[in-house]
C-alpha cells in the first residue's frame, strides 16, 4: 500500500494555537506552579549549574524560557506565532530579563554551531511530516556545538494507545473545548478533531501529531547525526517502561 503521509496531516496551526483560546483554556493548567516545577527537574535532571547557552524551539509565550534566563542561562527563543512571543517578550522585560526572541519556523531554522542545549518541551515535536520532522532534529543538531544536547518530551506512542480516551470535555465557565480524539494507524498520527465553544461562537481547531515509540525515536536521532543518550519516563528521571506514559529524550552532537 502506497501512503501519501502530508494527504493525512490536518492542523490548522493558526487556530490551535490562537492566543486568546489557547490561554484561556489552559490557564488554569499552565501555572507558573506548574512552570516552576517542570524548569526545577529540568536543571536537576541535566545538571544545569553552570550557565550555558541555550536554544528552545517552540517557546510558545516563554514560560520556560524566561525561568532558564532567570537562572542566568543565555537564552534564545523561537516560536511562530507572534501574540505569543509579545507575551514573552514583555514578560522577560517585566523581570528584567535579556532574551532573545526570533518568530521563525522550525522546520527552516539556520542557526549554527552556536547552542549548548536545544530545547522543545511540551509535546511540541511531531507536529510535522516524518520528513519535516526529521528536519527539526537535523536543525538542532546544526544549531548545537559539538557535544552539545538535544532535549525534548513527547508522548510514548506504545502507552499512548492503551489509554486513548475517544474524547475529553474542558468547560470554563459555560465555555467548552471538546477534544475528539482517534488514531491513524497508517501514518502513526494522533488526531484530534477540536472544537472550542465560547460565548456560544463555534470555533474548529483540528490538529494530529505524529506519535513514536523509543525504536523509531531511536531511528529518528540516527538519521539526524544525533546520539541517543537517554531516554526517561519523566523529568525526574524515572526510568522508561512500557507503561511509561511520556518520553523525555536526551541526544548529544557528536564531537
Amino acid at each position: 500500500m502506497m501512503i501519501d503521509e502530508n494527504s493525512h496531516i490536518e492542523f490548522d496551526f493558526e487556530a490551535v494555537f490562537e492566543v486568546d483560546d489557547y490561554l484561556y483554556f489552559y490557564s488554569e493548567v499552565l501555572t507558573d506552579q506548574r512552570t516552576e516545577a517542570e524548569v526545577s527537574a529540568l536543571v536537576t535532571l541535566l545538571g544545569l549549574e553552570q550557565p550555558l547557552k541555550m536554544l528552545d524551539l517552540a517557546c510558545g509565550f516563554g514560560r520556560h524560557t524566561n525561568r532558564l534566563a532567570a537562572l542566568g542561562h543565555t537564552m534564545t527563543g523561537v516560536d511562530l506565532s507572534q501574540g505569543f512571543l509579545e507575551i514573552a517578550r514583555h514578560d522577560a522585560l517585566q523581570q528584567g530579563l535579556s532574551v532573545t526572541y526570533d518568530q521563525a519556523d522550525m522546520r527552516s531554522v539556520t542557526y549554527e554551531t552556536d547552542f549548548d542545549y536545544v530545547l522543545l518541551l511540551f509535546t511540541a515535536f511531531g507536529y510535522f511530516s516524518d520528513a519535516e520532522n526529521l528536519q527539526v532534529l537535523q536543525n538542532a543538531c546544526e544549531a548545537l556545538v559539538p557535544a552539545g544536547r538535544l532535549v525534548f518530551d513527547v508522548p510514548n506512542r506504545d502507552m499512548f494507545l492503551k489509554t486513548m480516551p475517544p474524547f475529553f470535555v474542558m468547560e470554563k465557565e459555560s465555555n467548552l473545548m471538546i477534544d475528539r480524539m482517534s488514531f491513524d494507524c497508517l501514518n502513526g498520527r494522533s488526531v484530534n478533531k477540536r472544537i472550542v465553544i465560547r460565548d456560544g461562537v463555534r470555533k474548529d481547531k483540528p490538529f494530529s501529531l505524529r506519535l513514536y515509540n523509543p525504536n523509531e525515536i531511536h531511528s529518528l536521532l540516527d538519521q539526524a547525526g544525533l546520539v541517543l543518550e537517554h531516554l526517561y519516563a519523566d523529568w525526574q528521571g524515572s526510568e522508561l517502561t512500557s507503561e511509561s506514559r511520556r518520553m523525555v529524550v536526551i541526544a548529544r552532537k557528536p564531537f
